[in-house]
């Protein structure tokens, strides 16, 4: 996605994005007439509504918010990927948007966001970072396999590069974390707690750069991914699963899926791989879940160097920034001390 990576927890309703323009938006590019409206607490990254419409059906809207043109174009395209792997390849575990009147997946509502609906899916949520059984990661594991088999058409599927959106802000936070910050109740502590975990971050930076640069040099073949396929976007239907949220899908290397689902035991990425044919990279693996935490990290230091407010969205990223950057230093990275870049100090 262009810019930082939108995975902050939006349990706090939007101050700017009514229900009434929900409403609207929903009769003017689908059709349905709303007769209940209720905002879900759940997820990241997008702010979600269950919706009654008048013959007894149930929808699940979501608006992201989208910063130019070019943002609303790629998760349109990104959501209409998920439908033609519904429909079109056949893929029964995709929960897919519902295209609007007009062909297209996300709609633009306003100056800042867009929105699309998808059927309400009967099912048992899971949460992020719930533990999965055995079983469960089989069953993943087979739902990836047959994604990863399905063809892209040209110009069809975003492109998930491996790198690092909110690299500059990961780098200018640390070369100004010798100067006040004065975004709001956690910009101090957490340019402090940056400052305590500053040399793990750097040498968390430094491995990424070298895995990336091993897996660029092997040049492994792309495929179609899910990009987050963890608990938190899993439905359980009996013994098998939906997948959902597809705002992230993209061309890229499978383990960008596999990260979720391998484990030390070997068990997944065989079943992967007579499946599939193709081997598990465990380097891959390795940056795809080294990258997930420095996303992490970069996007809670603009929200927190940004002006906000203390409330419930900002307390569950403060957690989710503090436990990210103890990962990050708690790994085996070897640090280079002169790439760590000084602190600026002079306000």
């Amino acid at each position: 996605m262009a810019g930082l990576p939108s995975i902050e927890p939006v349990h706090e309703r939007p101050a700017d994005f009514t229900d009434a323009e929900l409403a609207a938006a929903l009769r003017e590019h689908w059709d349905i007439a709303a007769v209940g409206l209720r905002y879900a607490k759940v997820g990241f990254g997008g702010h979600h509504w269950v919706v009654a419409d008048g013959d007894g059906g149930r929808w699940f809207a979501t608006a992201n918010q989208v910063a130019s043109d070019a943002a609303i174009a790629e998760l349109d395209t990104a959501l209409l990927t998920a439908v033609r792997l519904q429909a079109g390849a056949g893929l029964d575990f995709v929960v897919a948007p519902l295209p609007a009147a007009n062909g297209h997946a996300a709609c633009q509502v306003g100056p800042g966001y867009a929105v699309s609906l998808a059927p309400f899916a009967e099912g048992a949520p899971g949460n992020f970072g719930d533990p999965m059984t055995p079983a469960d990661r089989a069953a993943v594991t087979g739902m990836l396999a047959k994604l990863h088999a399905v063809a892209a058409g040209p110009g069809t599927v975003p492109l998930r590069a491996p790198d690092l959106p909110g690299r500059a802000v990961l780098d200018f936070s640390c070369q100004e974390r010798g100067r006040p910050w004065r975004g709001g109740p956690y910009a101090e502590p957490a340019r402090a707690y940056l400052c305590e975990h500053a040399a793990g971050l750097q040498a968390a930076l430094i491995a990424f750069d070298d895995l990336a640069a091993q897996l660029a040099a092997a040049g492994a073949d792309l495929v179609i991914t899910h990009g987050e396929p963890h608990p938190g976007n899993l439905l359980r239907r009996g013994p098998d699963y939906l997948l959902i949220d597809w705002d992230t899908v993209g061309l890229a290397w499978p383990e960008r899926d596999l990260c979720w689902v391998v484990s030390d035991s070997g068990a997944e990425s065989d079943v992967y791989a007579r499946l599939t044919g193709r081997t598990v990279d465990s380097t891959a693996v390795a940056l795809y879940r080294l990258r997930w935490d420095l996303d992490d990290v970069a996007a809670f230091l603009a929200e927190f160097r940004a002006p906000h407010q203390q409330d419930q969205d900002t307390e569950v990223a403060w957690a989710g920034f503090c436990a990210a950057l103890q990962r990050l230093s708690a790994q085996p990275w070897r640090l280079d001390s002169q790439r760590l870049p000084e602190a600026v100090t002079t306000d």
